[in-house]
């Protein structure tokens, strides 16, 4: 899925400014933040546990956070609304976190008290069947779940719910489920269930049952209806593009009141069981929600942590920079501070259509100055230096450091200048794209002067933020070089690795930025995808991430991370490691 913010799936704080991401696409070279989190931790980071579950594992009721209790009100700044709360429109991570609290999906991830997460059934009573390899799935729905006026969710309530994504008004969320039912072209192929015409692909036999049929096998498709753009809606309550605004419920919470950019308010939904729902506490009584707090407030606030702020959480606004220091040193604030992984990786793409000698590419990696270029986006506090083209939140997550960027962060330009010399290419040119921010102009000269020490000629191109990924999406761009990042839309390879680094989807605005077109590459992308066991298949995909880095494709350099903080009067507060945001899930108040 394309970087270009067309479509949008999470929105992650980098160095100072809210950058909105795409499909699966980080963005921080529109950020213009400042130095913070000196530390220069050499180590390489732990891989997240992630595991498939057992209909034992999908029972409820969720397990009981330490100390918590039911009652009170927990408050929420951030400095946006949100931008859907309609599920099938929903693709950014905090959308995605906030619909939680009142939309349902067949299957979902509850996490650990270590940290393990493993997918579950939500509405379904496990993680789904299939007896061909992943072409036909089979959900059986729980007894007792219900709607917020206590009819009973049902196997109609999710064809539909699949049927409505087709419709023309729905052009934000997820289309893995529409395109593997009905082709790239799913819309010409269905409209939707307005007009009367229902979804042959979606059976449902009986009241409980849901087969749904695909055109090619998809083994990990348990974890795609994980997504909240795949959570339920009921046809007897759907407002089409009303909906958006006040969705009805199936989860714990119902929307009570809803002030566009101003206040979400949330109560306890009567007719939801927590014996249904292992994912889900609902500890609290209320939810107030506030936006229009700029980063830059939100920590201050949660630093003074006065009034209602001491039970006040934030989905997205980190630390801000000028603070990251302070906020660590702090004794008093380690108890209600926040550290961990997103699930997106930064890259510095080098454009295989013009640098086709690996010797070069090679000497790229070598030289790349990481420990520079994360201390001045944010230090430890940015990212761990990655040492693979996948998240460690990804299942099968393996190291693999064949350039020494661990133990030489700040670069090798020996190794490097060696690598020219031997290709006979020391001068090469190298054209630079970089979106022309005061931090984007600072990282640019760090980059430059390692790879001028190693023996690269450098040319620097600035771009304007605002066409940055339409220029450097360009497959004819005019550029050697440049930043990207990634992560998973669910946490397999398959969304990692292959919308970019498969040859056949190399196209204006795809994302395969470093046009890489390796047939050996393509073909175990098609078998891994086909790979019926998650484990195995999370170890097919490691194995391509080495073939790529082998190759010197592109300069992997950090997993990001997120630094938060919360009220003092709260308990439960949790970083999910899946969106990269703070889990409401758990939350409690003191």
């Amino acid at each position: 899925m394309s970087s270009r913010k067309t479509r949008l799936a999470a929105a992650v704080l980098v160095a100072g400014a809210l950058a909105v991401t795409t499909a699966c696409s980080s963005g921080h070279t529109n950020s213009d933040g400042s130095k913070g989190g000196a530390g220069a931790s050499k180590a390489p980071v732990k891989a997240t546990s992630i595991s498939v579950g057992t209909a034992d594992d999908s029972k409820g009721p969720a397990a009981p956070e330490e100390g918590a209790k039911k009652g009170g009100t927990v408050n929420m700044i951030d400095r946006d609304d949100f931008s859907h709360l309609d599920p099938a429109q929903i693709y950014m991570n905090y959308n995605s976190e906030v619909s939680l609290l009142f939309t349902r999906q067949l299957t979902g991830y509850k996490t650990a008290a270590d940290g393990t997460q493993k997918l579950v059934g939500d509405l379904a009573t496990d993680t789904g069947t299939t007896t061909d390899g992943g072409k036909t799935w089979k959900f059986t729905l729980k007894d007792g779940v219900k709607w917020q006026d206590g009819t009973p969710i049902t196997s109609a309530d999710v064809k539909y719910s699949i049927e409505r994504t087709y419709a023309s008004f729905i052009k934000s969320g997820p289309t893995y489920i529409q395109g593997w039912i009905s082709g790239s072209d799913y819309r010409s192929a269905y409209e939707g269930p307005y007009g009367g015409k229902q979804l042959d692909a979606v059976q449902t036999p009986d009241d409980k049952t849901v087969v749904i049929t695909f055109q090619d096998i998809h083994p990990d498709a348990n974890f795609t209806l994980a997504m909240t753009g795949y959570g339920i809606v009921p046809q007897a309550h759907d407002t089409k593009e009303e909906y958006d605004k006040k969705p009805f419920s199936s989860g714990p919470y119902q929307i009570t009141e809803h002030v566009t950019d101003r206040s979400l308010d949330l109560e306890r939904n009567p007719n939801w069981d927590p014996a249904t729902d292992p994912i889900r506490n609902a500890y609290p009584d209320k939810w107030h929600m506030t936006f229009g707090v700029q980063q830059q407030q939100s920590t201050e606030r949660f630093m003074a942590d006065n009034g209602d702020d001491k039970t006040a959480f934030t989905f997205h606004n980190t630390v801000y920079p000028s603070f990251v220091d302070q906020v660590k040193a702090d004794e008093k604030l380690k108890s209600r501070t926040l550290e961990g992984l997103t699930p997106y990786v930064d890259y510095y793409y080098i454009n295989n259509s013009r640098i086709k000698d690996q010797k070069v590419r090679e000497a790229l990696v070598r030289a790349f100055p990481h420990q520079q270029t994360r201390q001045l986006s944010g230090g430890t506090s940015y990212g761990d230096y990655a040492t693979s083209y996948t998240s460690p939140t990804v299942l099968g997550y393996e190291s693999y450091d064949p350039y020494g960027i661990i133990a030489k962060p700040q670069g090798d330009p020996e190794a490097a200048k060696k690598l020219l010399t031997d290709a006979n290419a020391v001068g090469t040119t190298i054209v630079y794209a970089y979106n022309n921010t005061p931090l984007q102009q600072k990282i640019t000269e760090a980059i430059r002067d390692a790879l001028e020490k190693a023996g690269f000629k450098f040319v620097p191109k600035p771009l304007d933020p605002k066409t940055y990924y339409d220029a450097i999406g360009k497959v004819d761009n005019e550029f050697d070089m440049y930043w990207g990042g990634w992560g998973a839309d669910w946490p397999t390879g398959y969304t990692s690795l292959q919308p970019v680094w498969d040859g056949r989807a190399i196209a204006d605005g795809a994302s395969n930025y470093a046009h890489v077109d390796d047939p050996a590459i393509n073909s175990a992308i098609d078998a891994a995808a086909k790979i019926a066991d998650p484990v195995a298949q999370g170890k097919a995909w490691a194995a391509i991430d080495k073939q790529l880095q082998d190759k010197a494709y592109s300069v992997p350099d950090v997993y990001q991370r997120s630094l938060s903080l919360y009220g003092s009067g709260l308990g439960g507060v949790k970083f999910d490691s899946l969106a990269g945001l703070q889990s409401p899930l758990n939350i409690y108040v003191k």
